[in-house]
């Protein structure tokens, strides 16, 4: 089992700026592929937010300052998450370019110098609620879409769970291959969806322009304060309009600042905006729409079309967030959250297009089980606010340490920049948690089993380091007392041996396997230890360092960056270029396999200790999480206590 460790500080100072443009090729490309990637989640919100928002207040019939003051919640919801925290603010709290809460995270470590407890914490924390939200957000978006087919025709009414159901086992099988084929199509097809939305909105906004005044946010505290604890509760519905706000900071590296911050206020906003008060004046002139006031903005001969552009748009969205959930494990492996899982590149251009098998069928297990155990988008937009509100805290709290550490704030005023969204996102989770007991407790349960997974993971395995370096020998010393046998000594044979090890000032253990019971050693050996950088990608230049130790051996450090995929067989073409003179087909890669079993003295409890034991079993195979030429590879195994 190999290990990550922070690598050499020195990397993070590498601009990225000058070869993302290169990279990615026009602004208003980037601008256009933003809209289908990055607003693909938040986008679909419409189709259910503000139906949501209104089912508590239909009890007594509406009235209109009701409806205005919901209008004017869900614009300032969008305007103080949106636009002001993530948009404005946390743009700009980037890792050498990239954004999102591991990148956000592994930046504060840096800085600060070591992984503390409460850090660690929070960053698997908000891994796990993450997870929460990839699983509901397909579920909630593709039913959402495919239930306005009833209004089409009701003989559709029986047969939504199972068309959803089709889509969604369609798309995730189709991951395997790869989404470079169709994400060409994502940018103009999402911009169309949101052109239709505002197009929808403004038609009803003409009939009824009073609407307009939700944009005061007076409505907004009157009707907070005035309703009360009915307005609580539809704070709970109103946080749905701002779900896939952490995609905008995720995906920072891909598109870059600019473009994200133009896409949102050219398009995404003033759409998302004239939408909702479309609704709002819809509901307004026509009261028995408020079952599915989305749909209902649409003439019956439109209506087919819309459904259709609908399920796209939320198949687009459903897309974004399975390729969250792969970019983020990724992620979480190279910073040691969670054990090895086998990553297959689906693109020879794009190193982001992943496809993680494991990782995959969870998600459409999880899919699955929502659908058919909710059944409907309005049982299932229960269980959404809770993992989304949690994550979005997550984040508030890792922004004030990184205003705290990384820009060197005092602690009042970065306390004050970050408190009005605390304030707001402590609001709206509390809103949210009222929903427990009809769903919110399945992403609790879903984040609550993640969190316990990885925070096992990672305890476990800073005992095994700490156990097996109890017993390693120096690298030096053993370098040196090689060098000293002649007669007595190992058989040399010919040829390079690379040992894999997780710290390069000890021995590997294959290689003193290796030496043990087949007595024999090459005439050059490479003590290779991978590193993960607390950046996101390094450049060839500091991939690579190598410190000749004696005669026969050489250490050899490979670093890569926590969101790339650490290809040793391309990486070991740039040693050449360092003096490491080697013929690949001469050359064997040693690893050492261990083999964990229970210690009745182990310093976890009995159940944490199995839960270890059985990841660090089910650990993906290094050759191919390393991508090592399977010919080339030698496993010599061993069995370790923990």
């Amino acid at each position: 089992m190999l290990e990550t460790e922070p690598a050499d500080a020195a990397v993070a100072s590498e601009p990225l700026e000058t070869s993302r443009k290169s990279e990615h090729g026009s602004f208003f490309a980037l601008t256009l592929g933003s809209i289908g990637v990055v607003y693909g989640d938040i986008g679909t919100s419409p189709l259910y937010a503000f139906r949501e928002a209104l089912r508590p207040m239909t009890a007594d019939g509406l009235a209109r300052s009701e409806v205005l003051g919901l209008a004017s919640l869900l614009i300032w919801a969008l305007t103080v998450i949106v636009s002001i925290k993530y948009v404005a603010f946390l743009l700009r709290a980037d890792n050498r370019g990239e954004g999102g809460m591991l990148a956000l995270l592994a930046l504060v470590q840096k800085k600060m110098g070591t992984r503390t407890t409460p850090i660690l914490l929070l960053g698997l924390a908000g891994c796990a609620l993450f997870f929460g939200d990839a699983i509901i957000t397909p579920a909630i978006s593709v039913l959402s879409s495919v239930e306005g087919l009833k209004l089409v025709t009701p003989a559709f009414t029986g047969y939504v769970e199972i068309i959803a159901i089709a889509i969604l086992i369609t798309l995730f099988a189709i991951q395997m291959h790869g989404t470079s084929a169709v994400a060409a199509w994502f940018g103009p097809m999402t911009a169309i969806w949101f052109l239709v939305l505002a197009g929808s909105g403004i038609a009803h906004i003409v009939a009824v322009p009073d609407v307009l005044w939700a944009f005061n946010p007076v409505h907004a505290v009157s009707f907070l304060f005035g309703e009360r604890l009915l307005a609580f509760v539809v704070l709970g519905a109103v946080f749905l309009a701002v779900t896939g706000a952490e995609a905008l900071y995720a995906d920072l590296g891909h598109f870059g600042r600019a473009p994200i911050q133009t896409a949102w206020f050219v398009l995404v906003f003033p759409a998302l905006a004239l939408n909702y008060l479309g609704q709002a004046a819809l509901v307004l002139s026509q009261p028995d729409t408020i079952a599915d006031p989305f749909f209902r903005m649409f003439p019956g001969w439109m209506l087919l079309p819309a459904v259709v552009l609908a399920t796209m748009a939320t198949i687009i969205a459903s897309q974004a967030v399975i390729t969250g959930a792969f970019s983020l494990t990724r992620q979480a492996i190279q910073l040691g959250f969670v054990p090895r899982m086998e990553v297959r590149h689906t693109s020879q251009e794009q190193t982001g297009q992943i496809y993680m098998p494991r990782v995959n069928m969870l998600l459409l297990l999880g899919v699955l089980v929502l659908v058919v155990v909710f059944r409907s988008s309005d049982a299932l937009a229960t269980a959404y606010g809770i993992a989304v509100t949690g994550t979005m805290i997550v984040t508030t709290i890792l922004a004030y340490a990184y205003l705290r550490h990384v820009r060197s704030w005092s602690m009042l005023p970065a306390f004050v920049a970050v408190l009005p969204f605390a304030v707001v996102e402590i609001v709206f989770l509390a809103a949210n948690m009222t929903k427990f007991f009809e769903g919110g407790y399945l992403p609790v349960i879903v984040a609550s089993v993640l969190f316990v997974t990885m925070w096992t993971w990672t305890r476990g395995a800073a005992l095994l380091a700490h156990k097996t370096g109890q017993t390693d020998v120096r690298t030096s010393t053993f370098a040196a007392s090689i060098e000293k046998q002649s007669e007595h000594g190992p058989t040399l044979v010919p040829g390079t041996a690379i040992f894999f090890t997780s710290d390069p000032e000890t021995v590997p253990t294959a290689l003193l396997h290796n030496l043990k019971h087949n007595h024999v050693l090459h005439e050059q050996n490479v003590i290779l230890t991978v590193h993960t950088a607390p950046v996101p990608v390094t450049s060839p230049e500091r991939r690579v360092r190598i410190e000749p130790i004696s005669k026969r051996f050489v250490r050899l450090d490979l670093t890569f960056g926590f969101m790339e995929s650490p290809n040793i067989s391309r990486a070991l073409i740039l040693c050449r270029r360092h003096g490491l003179k080697f013929d690949i087909m001469a050359t064997s890669f040693y690893l050492g396999r261990r083999k964990v079993i229970a210690d009745t003295r182990s310093a976890l409890p009995n159940w944490q200790n199995r839960l270890f034991i059985a990841l660090a079993n089910a650990s993906a195979d290094p050759t191919d999480y390393f991508d090592l030429p399977a010919n080339r590879v030698i496993e010599l195994g061993s069995h370790v206590s923990v």
